[in-house]
């Protein structure tokens, strides 16, 4: 019977290699690959993916915990982490929280992921402390999306949220708007984002910085749906005098917004101006200015950082996580976002 190593000797690799190679992992070159592929079609070698990982102690899973799945950047990221790990010969294991209690403490409070994947990644899922010492504890390499809690040792792919409101809110600045209303997530929210935290503190630091004093009054909050937009623009409205523009912490929100100011009878961008975050699949049917966030990227780079450890055949102990060499690999790798002017936006009546 024909053996890794023998393939390892006909193309003058290594035997991780060769693993590497067979498995279609990222980190062997086109030429490296090309020659294991034809060394093992010459020694007729028919590699087991399920024998291989038991023998290393592996799962060939990764375990990827969202807060919701419906929501669109979840969506987006978890498909772009599916199509890389699918490529790469392993698989996903989903946990949707679902703003479950049960489900997170199962999930992220119990050794419920020990055995059962090789690595995990964390999307836009604040840890509490108990969660954060129960995957300490796991000893797996892992990753962080977007904005929430640090894990010792592991790196976290994500954009500037605080950068991408400011630009947000500068381009509403620059048309010519000063009473700018801001709709931010709900800290009360089962999800318990941070993201809504950094996008506020970008807002308002925008504002001071045109020399004007943010008002408690404009600054609303709710969840990050379109429900949750349609409600906070209803209230704001209720409050008195209108907001002459709507910064929303995220598109489906501004969606939301939108909605509202319609029922109400107002018109978009004539009477008031509305901008989000993400570039949602809809925004660009919907005609809303938005600041693009590359999700699909951040998913796909994550994926690849993650599956660096796991690339070398398994060695006797634990699995050294991501960045274990030094801080620069956990050093937080920030995405670039973009502004989109589209028909949401415009300068104010009175401007």
């Amino acid at each position: 019977m024909t053996r890794i190593d023998d393939v390892a000797r006909l193309a003058g690799v290594s035997t991780a290699t060769v693993s590497r190679a067979l498995r279609g992992l990222p980190t062997v070159s086109a030429t490296t690959r090309l020659r294991v592929l034809a060394a093992a079609e010459q020694l007729e070698y028919a590699v087991s993916p399920s024998a291989s990982r038991l023998a290393g102690g592996r799962t060939g899973t990764v375990a990827v915990v969202v807060p919701r799945i419906t929501r669109w950047f979840f969506a987006t990221v978890v498909e772009a982490v599916e199509e890389f790990l699918h490529e790469a010969g392993y698989d996903l294991l989903l946990y949707n929280l679902g703003g479950r209690e049960q489900v997170r403490q199962r999930v992220l409070r119990t050794a419920n992921l020990h055995k059962r994947v090789d690595a995990v990644m964390l999307v836009a899922t604040p840890l509490r402390p108990a969660e954060l010492t129960a995957l300490t504890q796991l000893d797996l390499p892992g990753i962080t999306i977007s904005s929430g809690s640090r894990v010792p040792g592991w790196p976290c792919v994500r954009i500037d949220d605080v950068a991408a409101a400011r630009t947000a809110t500068r381009h509403l600045l620059d048309l010519g708007h000063r009473r700018i209303a801001h709709i931010s997530g709900d800290p009360d929210d089962e999800l318990a984002f941070t993201t809504h935290l950094d996008r506020r503190r970008g807002y308002r630091a925008a504002l001071r910085a045109a020399g004007i004093t943010p008002d408690p009054s404009l600054d609303i909050e709710s969840r990050f749906t379109i429900e949750g937009g349609a409600r906070a623009a209803a209230e704001l409205l209720a409050r008195g005098e209108p907001p002459t523009a709507i910064f929303a912490a995220c598109d489906e929100m501004a969606m939301g917004a939108i909605r509202a100011l319609r029922d109400a009878g107002l018109r978009v961008p004539q009477d008031v101006s509305v901008i989000g975050v993400d570039d949602h699949d809809l925004a660009g049917v919907l005609g809303l200015s938005t600041i693009a966030q590359p999700a699909a990227e951040q998913g796909r780079l994550a994926t690849r950082l993650l599956l660096d450890p796991l690339a070398a055949e398994p060695d006797p102990g634990p699995v050294p996580p991501p960045g274990a060499g030094g801080d620069a690999a956990t050093r937080p790798v920030i995405l670039p976002t973009r502004l989109v002017v589209r028909a949401s936006t415009a300068p104010p009546r009175a401007h």
